[in-house]
């Protein structure tokens, strides 16, 4: 098979992208769960908590009902739905840590949980904290 049978294969297998209805889809369902963090945000402060606690309420609720829409089978179906916008990074994050450890539960909680909890999310806190020493050794030169 030649580049071009090729290519043109590839582009009949792969449907085009409708970016005039997924961009919006995403801007808004990744707006709707920001929305949903602030009023946490809003409601934590409400109560009297302090400004730390009341952010470590909003992630701690996301994060959990990340993982319980994940556990119910739901979030993937939201995720078809509303694009990139479920990527917000601590309701993906959580996706992305109880999805394999759904998978892999059957092999055991150490070969199977534990080991393949991080097949996603391990590259992403890999390189984020390689990133962050990057950019923190960026910062320290700017201000020598």
């Amino acid at each position: 098979m030649t580049d071009q049978e090729y290519a043109k294969r590839n582009q009949l297998a792969s449907a085009p992208t409708k970016s005039w209805k997924n961009i919006p889809l995403a801007f808004l369902s990744g707006g709707a769960i920001c929305t949903a963090g602030e009023l946490i945000r809003q409601a934590a402060l409400a109560a009297g908590l302090e400004e730390k606690t009341a952010a470590l309420a909003v992630s701690l609720s996301l994060i959990a009902a990340a993982s319980l829409l994940t556990g119910l089978g739901l979030y993937d179906k939201i995720a078809k739905h509303a694009g990139a916008g479920t990527l917000v990074p601590i309701t993906g994050f959580s996706n992305a840590m109880t999805s394999p450890a759904m998978e892999f539960k059957s092999e055991g909680i150490i070969l199977g949980l534990g080991a393949k909890m991080f097949v996603i999310a391990g590259p992403v806190i890999v390189y984020g904290i390689a990133a962050s020493v990057v950019y923190g050794l960026i910062l320290w030169l700017a201000r020598l």
